[in-house]
């Protein structure tokens, strides 16, 4: 994550944008929130799903009722804002503001009964995310972060471990997208064998916001993937950024939408973390 994103000026414009921001974010919260009640009130058995078609609807069932609730909210906040559409997608957005929103992460692990799953709204403007809100509506915990204010968990600040041992590291990593090119999905592979060997413990699950949301919280010290879209990384990078993590590609250089690799870590285990992922 660029550095830049952490500027927010000095001047009383910027102070005053700032607040109008922190204004948003806690009208973004109540949304999340009544979108992920929504959504729990769906969640409970497993969804059999015979084939790809089926599933594609359940999943898309899950979609549309947060987006029902989220679009209209987040919209009137926001009149001129975008919405990307292509939830998938990764690169670089056109200036002005866009509304980036997973409205249900970890999706498939909802149709599977499975708990790990949340509600985020990104808002980005020329490219720098300004502040995102992740719920999880099955503990009821919302984590927020706004640049340049921190990053809380329901109004408690948090700050990434102060670990400086990989060999005593949970890491984790995120398929990005199901039907991963061959040279990815390989690559993901050897680089799971690679932190096995120097991590203390490899966690390999979906979705990615929330293993950035532990890496945030100093609950796990790493995580990296290859591939990946917007809105699956954008929350999350902004929550480790401002709870003092280090944001790069795998190799180390700076991160942006259109890497092809990310790596999220405490900053006392970056480095090897990159030397890991570079073997």
């Amino acid at each position: 994550m660029p550095e830049s994103i952490r500027d927010t000026g000095g001047s009383a414009a910027a102070g005053s944008a700032a607040g109008s921001d922190a204004g948003l974010l806690a009208q973004t919260v109540i949304a999340v929130r009544a979108a992920g009640s929504a959504l729990r009130e769906r969640f409970g058995e497993v969804v059999p799903c015979q084939s790809r078609e089926e599933l594609i609807r359940a999943l898309a069932a899950n979609d549309d009722t947060a987006l029902d609730i989220l679009r209209p909210r987040l919209t009137a906040l926001r009149p001129d804002a975008r919405w990307v559409e292509d939830e998938p997608a990764g690169g670089a957005l056109p200036a002005g503001e866009w509304w980036v929103v997973d409205p249900a992460e970890g999706n498939v692990n909802h149709l599977h009964a499975l708990p790990d799953w949340a509600v985020t709204a990104t808002l980005v403007r020329d490219n720098r995310p300004v502040f995102t809100a992740v719920h999880l509506p099955l503990t009821g915990e919302t984590c927020t972060a706004l640049t340049g204010a921190g990053v809380h968990l329901d109004g408690r600040p948090l700050h990434v471990s102060r670990t400086t041992d990989l060999g005593l590291s949970i890491v984790a990593t995120s398929q990005a997208r199901p039907d991963e090119d061959e040279k990815v999905v390989r690559r993901v592979g050897s680089s799971v064998t690679e932190m096995l060997l120097d991590a203390l413990v490899v966690r390999t699950s979906v979705p990615a916001t929330l293993h950035l949301l532990n890496v945030a919280a100093g609950r796990t010290d790493a995580f990296w993937q290859f591939a990946g879209a917007r809105a699956d990384l954008l929350p999350g990078a902004l929550l480790v950024t401002e709870a003092g993590g280090r944001i790069s590609d795998a190799e180390g250089r700076p991160w942006t939408p259109e890497s092809a690799s990310f790596l999220a870590a405490a900053p006392g285990v970056h480095a090897a973390a990159v030397a890991t992922l570079s073997r």
